[in-house]
């Protein structure tokens, strides 16, 4: 029944996190009906807690088991650098690496484990993608696009995202305020990077 919802979410349509908890609700739903009807036949005491917390922990192994399977963006590709802005310098070059490629470029090196296990492969998938529709530092500049927003999300400590940082993950990305600094100043003078003067 677990692989059957599945299937039948993805084939509708449905994101896998979405199937995922739904089923879960279903099956947290068929383990609460289990509890009742135990009580109900006079099975309580330590024993039917148990058989509950057994029961329960199944169904979540088995969960966890199953959305394994789920073939959601599993492709850790990256796509061939088509062109690169012409940096003004090394460090400015070094510095976006640092702390913009893990998302936007097409040379992503995918972090350990949890980039390969479900649920939260998916979230670092989905992340990595609208990373890169939003700017994609390995196409920069076709069709003649400028960027306007690079600079600003970085003086207003937007970017890199607290979620990509935490928990010490990624520390190349926390970058001083004197590199900031200098990739500012480097990203300036980079031709195609642009300051939206709307914004104040």
């Amino acid at each position: 029944m677990l692989v059957i919802g599945l299937i039948g979410g993805v084939i509708i349509g449905l994101h896998p996190a979405v199937t995922i908890l739904l089923v879960g609700l279903i099956a947290s739903l068929s383990v609460v009906l289990l509890a009742r009807d135990e009580r109900r036949d006079g099975r309580t005491g330590p024993q039917g807690t148990f058989s509950i917390v057994v029961r329960f922990g199944l169904v979540a192994i088995a969960t966890f088991a199953v959305i394994q399977l789920v073939p959601y963006r599993r492709d850790h590709s990256n796509s061939v650098i088509t062109s690169e802005p012409a940096w003004a310098t090394p460090e400015t070059r070094e510095l976006m690496v640092r702390a913009c490629f893990g998302c936007h470029s097409n040379e992503v090196k995918w972090p350990g484990w949890y980039s390969s296990v479900a649920p939260i492969s998916w979230a670092v998938t989905r992340h990595v993608v609208e990373g890169r529709d939003e700017v994609n530092y390995s196409e920069f500049g076709l069709d003649g696009w400028l960027d306007d927003d690079t600079i600003e999300v970085i003086l207003e400590g937007e970017m890199p995202p607290f979620s990509y940082t935490v928990f010490g993950l990624h520390p190349e990305a926390n970058l001083a305020d004197t590199e900031v600094d200098h990739f500012v100043a480097g990203l300036r003078n980079t031709s195609g990077f642009t300051e939206d003067e709307d914004e104040d």
